[in-house]
């Protein structure tokens, strides 16, 4: 019995993390969309490092993405993988809602 026990250990710990799939829609170089790039890029490397994509979108450039995924506002952050799917809205300074929003912290 135990070595069941032992082998669903192992295969616990050896289960590789959730990867996640974000886009960030931006508008252009303005202020806000620089400092929405480099929080979330922040973020990502202290929280979910080597277990993210961040996919950058200029809406200016490419409105057609923006269109497709109802964006009405800038900077929007979605993250698409792991689901549940959610977006967050602003420049992603507060470190905490972006957190929660991400799934990476449980809500007190």
């Amino acid at each position: 019995m135990s070595d069941d026990l032992g082998d669903i250990e192992d295969w616990s710990a050896s289960a590789t993390p959730e990867k996640y799939m974000l886009r960030l829609y931006i508008t252009g170089m303005t202020p806000n969309s620089k400092r929405a790039v480099e929080n979330i890029k922040n973020i990502c490397e202290q929280y979910l490092d080597g277990r993210y994509e961040l996919e950058v979108i200029d809406i200016f450039q490419q409105p057609s993405l923006a269109e497709g995924e109802q964006i009405i506002a800038a900077p929007t952050l979605i993250k698409q993988l792991p689901f549940p799917l959610r977006r967050l809205i602003g420049d992603m300074s507060n470190t905490e809602k972006v957190l929660l929003g991400l799934d990476l912290r449980k809500e007190i």
